[in-house]
């Protein structure tokens, strides 16, 4: 059970790090020009909207991850 228990855990950092990259990386450039003041709102609302599909998507592959270990421990 313990074995179980730390790969989710390890999988969970992994993800964790794995996402604060991709964010880093890819979402901290962008910028949107053209629409005078609202740069910065718009840019910020893409930024937003993305972070939040990540830890959705993050979220789910973390649960099937947990279904997968929980499972193989119980042998189900």
């Amino acid at each position: 059970m313990k074995s179980g228990l730390f790969g989710f855990l390890f999988a969970m950092w992994v993800l964790i790090i794995v996402g604060g990259g991709i964010v880093v990386t890819l979402l901290g450039p962008i910028s949107i020009s053209g629409f005078d003041e609202l740069d910065l709102f718009i840019t910020s609302m893409i930024k937003a909207i993305v972070a939040l599909v990540l830890v959705v998507v993050w979220i789910l592959i973390l649960l099937k991850i947990k279904n997968w270990i929980f499972k193989k421990e119980l042998k189900l």
